[in-house]
């Protein structure tokens, strides 16, 4: 009984020193994206096209048949056209709409006063005590150097996408070199080609259901007149890549513009319910029946991420904050040590990795 006495110290000690490694680490780790936010911004988004693409040009192949090569220029052409109008409409309407942000603060008194009979007086003082102070000049500033900012690392990140693509054939080689044994490099292999599965899936779906989103919106912002409709349909693109939040954001900003511009509650009513409508059921059924459980994250981990990468990061963080989580959320799920921190991670202890892994075999 004495000897096994001196078992029971070393652990708690052993706890406090893994916890003391990894708060360490996270802190480094926290400091490191923070300080190279320059450099890693592009670099991220790099891959997340460069993972858009390999779908896009997975699915030519299985559709056409074509050559791989032939496939792989069709889909970096479409890709990286399609990323420079969304930053060219960003940036060119951006700017517009920093110039003529006066006018829309002189017209909101006027506005507000025409929801007085929809919500009452209660209801529209609280909108006026707390929206009046906001300084719309300096959320548009924000905006527009945002926006400039990343039409002018364009160029950058179509470098990465260039160098990504030469290397995708090679770093798979490499993988096997560097694993030294051929049973880990299969390994490895395995593990690479399960994430890049689910990531292409999450990305390629989530992009194809924003672009439904988004010219469904921009139809209904057309036919109304709303002024800067490009910009807010871009905008619906990129903010329904963020669950509930994006999707409510992308209906309020236009749904403001057009309280301010028309003289009637018609078009802001038009919004709120027919694009809040379209969100609602894409939202609750088209994206739930095509991402299957690609995004099974926890509801109080969607927001955790959204504030820390918008901390860190900035606005072009929030946009990146889902896609970037699920990333991690998905890489910890095939690394056996870290998967019980991607089912904390999780919204019911389930991963959908297993489910797709299972429908391939099947």
């Amino acid at each position: 009984m004495t000897s096994d006495a001196p078992e029971t110290n070393p652990r708690p000690r052993l706890k406090l020193t893994v916890v003391r490694d990894i708060s360490i680490v996270a802190t480094l780790v926290v400091l490191g994206l923070y300080a190279g936010a320059s450099f890693l911004i592009p670099l991220t988004m790099a891959l997340l096209v460069n993972v858009l693409i390999i779908a896009l040009s997975d699915r030519v192949i299985s559709l056409t048949h074509a050559p791989v090569w032939l496939a792989n220029i069709a889909a970096v052409t479409v890709v990286l056209a399609g990323l420079f109008m969304i930053m060219y409409v960003l940036g060119s309407q951006a700017t517009q709409f920093a110039r003529s942000i006066g006018t829309y603060e002189n017209q909101f008194d006027g506005a507000v006063n025409r929801i007085t009979g929809l919500v009452g007086n209660d209801v529209t003082s609280f909108i006026r005590d707390n929206l009046v102070s906001i300084d719309m000049s300096y959320v548009a500033r924000i905006l527009l150097g945002s926006a400039t900012s990343l039409l002018n690392q364009f160029f950058l990140i179509s470098l990465y996408v260039a160098f990504l693509m030469a290397e995708r054939l090679a770093f798979r080689k490499k993988i096997q070199l560097a694993a030294g044994n051929p049973l880990t490099g299969a390994e490895l292999a395995t593990v690479l080609d399960a994430i890049s599965y689910s990531l292409q899936r999450y990305v390629g779906v989530k992009t194809f259901i924003s672009l439904i989103t988004a010219g469904i919106s921009y139809s209904v912002f057309r036919a109304l007149g709303l002024e800067y409709a490009e910009t807010w349909a871009v905008l619906t693109f990129a903010l329904n890549f963020i669950p509930s939040i994006g999707s409510i954001i992308a209906v309020v900003f236009p749904a403001m513009i057009a309280l301010v511009q028309f003289d009637s509650v018609g078009p802001f009513l038009i919004i709120v319910f027919g694009c809040g409508t379209i969100q609602f059921l894409i939202g609750n059924f088209l994206d739930p029946a095509m991402l299957g459980r690609s995004l099974n994250m926890s509801t109080f981990l969607v927001i955790l991420a959204l504030t820390f990468w918008t901390t860190v990061w900035g606005l072009i963080g929030a946009f990146l904050s889902v896609p970037l989580t699920v990333c991690i959320l998905i890489i910890f799920s095939h690394i056996p040590a870290l998967r019980p921190v991607a089912i904390l991670m999780s919204l019911d202890g389930r991963l959908g990795e297993d489910d797709s892994r299972s429908t391939k075999t099947t």
